[in-house]
């Protein structure tokens, strides 16, 4: 049985303990020692990383009573153990963050969380029914209300009489012993994970989004440093965006608008204009049989609408091409008829592939200009 340093005490960084047992498991060193600050995935939470004896810890969970840390290679004996704290202190920041959120939120609508991930970058948790829009700003104003007074969290085994009278929030009923981690005021909660002392340590909790979830809500969120390094990539990026609108930052979002309605407009003026480019090329064609054409490289839409305009001018089908030797996008398109034999031998005389309808056919070849002008010309 592994002794869980971390349950009593999350600031654990150097301990001493002593191996128990050393065993190889799909090629990786297994290591059980006496104590562990080292914590175990569960409960939302990845292992901790750190070192033992200077080897590299890679993994570490919990099997049975037993925590098992997975290294790079063998240690034993008496043995020191060190934790990555720069990474531990994050996730004690954002695990109390997502603490302090679910319990307003339950508060305040009596839902549940019923699941969270805690990632590098941002936390999410995902509530059995859907949180209003509108409220997010007061949800967010409420949890940092609890940061800012600075509370004292607890984190305790209540004994087995004392439990049954202990109010927690859980997915499931648990038996005793259970571990409960309480914010005075704003969250009480069954939780294996690592916690800071005060909420203050927290810093800052940053809502970013809430979007539907199967019959519920996913929220997105940062908390301490994750969302210190959240907020300055965002004031760089609206720094870099204000620059390019010469705009105030507060007002970029005003000027981003301005230019979308700027170049919708260019947009639809560019297709009018393209429109009447089409309808001359098409005209050029006017009263032929059948044309091949190769067009300067317009994208999938101008292209077809290109094969339309000139197919309404011929009596038999159009083959346009646009792009380079080696690469070729094309059309096939006629008012009557069916050209899928045609693309058929195409594809395979010019190593292409594609289809569509009987009367339009697109796709794309491997060939030369050359290669395709010789197969029309047969």
């Amino acid at each position: 049985m592994t002794e869980k340093l971390f349950d009593t005490d999350s600031y654990i960084v150097n301990f001493q303990c002593k191996v128990t047992d050393l065993y190889t498991e799909d090629g990786f060193l297994c290591l059980i020692l006496d104590r562990t600050a080292f914590f175990a995935e569960g409960g939302g939470q990845a292992a901790d990383k750190g070192e033992i004896n200077g080897v590299a810890v890679l993994d570490v969970q919990e099997k049975g009573e037993d925590i098992v840390h997975t290294l790079a290679s063998a240690v034993g004996g008496e043995v020191n153990g060190k934790i990555d704290w720069e990474l531990r202190y994050a996730r004690m920041q954002t695990h109390t963050g997502e603490h302090i959120l679910s319990g307003v939120v339950n508060a305040l609508y009596g839902f549940d969380n019923v699941g969270f991930h805690m990632g590098n970058e941002t936390i999410t948790i995902d509530l059995d029914q859907v949180v209003p829009l509108e409220d997010l700003p007061d949800i967010e104003q409420e949890a940092n209300g609890a940061v800012w007074q600075n509370l004292a969290v607890k984190c305790w085994y209540p004994s087995e009489e004392e439990l049954p009278n202990v109010f927690y929030r859980t997915k499931r009923a648990l038996p005793w012993p259970v571990r409960i981690v309480q914010v005075p005021g704003f969250d009480s909660c069954a939780c294996c994970g690592t916690h800071v002392k005060a909420t203050g340590e927290v810093g800052l909790i940053k809502m970013i989004s809430s979007v539907a979830f199967r019959s519920g809500s996913r929220i997105e969120m940062a908390c301490g440093e994750q969302a210190l390094r959240l907020l300055n990539t965002s004031w760089e990026q609206n720094k870099q965006v204000s620059q390019a609108f010469s705009a105030q930052m507060e007002k970029t979002g005003e000027a981003a608008k301005k230019m979308l309605d700027a170049l919708a407009a260019e947009k639809l003026r560019a297709g009018q204009l393209q429109k009447q480019v089409f309808a001359a090329i098409a005209k050029e064609y006017a009263g032929r049989e059948n044309v091949i054409h190769f067009a300067e490289n317009p994208d999938g839409t101008q292209l077809r609408e290109l094969a339309d305009a000139i197919s309404r001018q011929v009596s038999g089908h159009v083959a346009l091409f646009s792009g380079c030797d080696g690469q070729y996008n094309y059309c096939l398109a006629t008012r009557d008829g069916d050209l899928r034999q045609l693309n058929k031998e195409m594809t395979l005389a010019l190593s292409g592939r594609g289809g569509g309808k009987p009367n339009f056919q697109q796709g794309s070849l491997q060939c030369t200009k050359q290669q395709i002008e010789a197969f029309f010309s047969r």
